[in-house]
């Protein structure tokens, strides 16, 4: 597709395909969205690991021969960025937002389907985060392959104008499945190799632009450091884990390596959101003393993470458009949480918050760098500043904490 602008940004998307490692032939479809400044100059990027879908729909084999036919991916459709649309919140800093859409099997007969719990999803969000700092807005990155190792052509132009971020510094963030998805993205690459090859999920991505004789990219591990994702951030929106042996391990080993990590993170959980508060495994956060959630997990020795409440605050309260299927999450039938309460729909004040939060957290970097400080700038910081107080914005409430004031955290060691 040609890319579309409104004022001064754009939004286009790309089609790909991945192999998580070159000696292991498992390969996986991927459609990224990218809303971008038009001036190409963005000092960082927001990669969102959406929730409740992952794939498509039963038609999906159908759909599939019938685009190759038409010129058409049913990936397209699942269209991420019309649910979690905060493009409101990247523009005053000039920094981007991307999507990634996967035809993920979390069973082979189930191409359609992703409850949590795989963190193969995020190392696609990895991959592509960092295709998007390498190659930038092209499919025909081989091209832009400098020393041509699969082709005798190189397009410097290409490879120059198609770039459009002046840093490699990523916020990763994401909401329900995605949200955990998105503590394994954080990891960053080193981390995401190491625990991918105890998991037995070895991750050096290649990239490939079609089924048939593609052209491909060298080895992830053979890029200049640069030229990866660099996480600077991690925003968690109603996080899910799911953990079955052998099938889905979760992400309790990516937390155990974000406990030690330096950087912002922020978990923000709904009062009446069974999804994450009762369904996940284990849940997101909890106020019972002793109690193991992801929260208590990403808290360590080093850890920054500090997480919130939304009073009368749902699982899909976040999105910026309905969702039949996450809608699921949040009927009376399904939880038992608030019974009687109003709790919040897309499009209202929680997705309003949402987008505000975005916008504050984005403020913490400065133009093309990371977080400058310590833990107590972190803690200290306007972002804290502003979420730590019964009503940050948007006529919404958040619930007091167990420690005192609004937000969760563990000070290190």
């Amino acid at each position: 597709m040609k890319p579309i602008r409104i004022d001064d940004y754009c939004f286009d998307r790309i089609h790909l395909w991945l192999q998580y490692d070159p000696f292991v032939p498992e390969f996986i479809e991927m459609v990224i969205e990218v809303f971008y400044p038009a001036n190409r100059k963005a000092n960082g990027l927001v990669m969102f690991n959406h929730g409740f879908l992952i794939g498509n729909d039963l038609l999906w084999y159908p759909k599939k021969i019938a685009g190759m036919l038409l010129n058409d991916n049913p990936l397209f459709g699942i269209n991420p960025s019309a649910y979690y649309n905060y493009s409101e919140a990247i523009v005053e800093k000039n920094w981007a937002m991307a999507f990634v859409s996967a035809s993920h099997a979390q069973v082979d007969w189930m191409p359609w389907t992703d409850i949590g719990g795989n963190p193969r999803v995020g190392q696609e969000t990895y991959a592509a985060a960092s295709y998007l700092i390498r190659y930038g807005l092209t499919e025909f990155f081989w091209l832009a392959e400098a020393k041509g190792h699969n082709s005798k052509s190189f397009d410097a132009k290409l490879a120059r104008d198609a770039q459009f971020m002046v840093s490699n510094n990523v916020i990763f963030a994401g909401h329900s499945v995605g949200g955990a998805h998105a503590q394994a993205a954080a990891c960053g690459f080193d981390t995401l190799r190491q625990i991918g090859r105890k998991q037995c999920r070895p991750f050096n991505p290649v990239i490939y632009n079609r089924e048939l004789l593609p052209a491909f990219s060298r080895p992830m591990a053979d890029w200049p450091e640069e030229d990866r994702a660099n996480p600077v951030g991690l925003l968690m929106l109603s996080p899910v884990d799911q953990h079955v042996p052998i099938f889905m391990p979760g992400m309790s080993e990516y937390r155990a390596a974000l406990a030690s990590r330096q950087m912002p993170m922020t978990m923000i959980v709904g009062q009446c959101d069974c999804a994450s508060l009762d369904m996940s495994q284990p849940p997101a956060w909890s106020d019972t003393p002793g109690v193991e959630s992801e929260f208590s997990q990403l808290t360590g020795d080093g850890s920054w993470v500090v997480a919130s409440q939304v009073e009368r605050g749902s699982h899909c309260g976040y999105l910026t458009d309905k969702s039949p299927l996450c809608s699921v999450a949040d009927l009376p039938s399904q939880c038992k949480r608030c019974p009687g309460v109003d709790v919040y729909k897309p499009m209202g004040a929680e997705t309003a918050f949402t987008t505000e939060m975005l916008g504050k957290f984005i403020d913490l970097y400065p133009n093309g760098g990371g977080f400058q400080g310590g833990f107590s700038d972190w803690i200290d910081s306007e972002f804290i500043t502003w979420l730590n107080r019964q009503s940050p914005c948007c006529d919404l409430n958040l619930m007091p904490m167990p420690g005192g004031g609004y937000i969760d955290n563990v000070p290190p060691v």
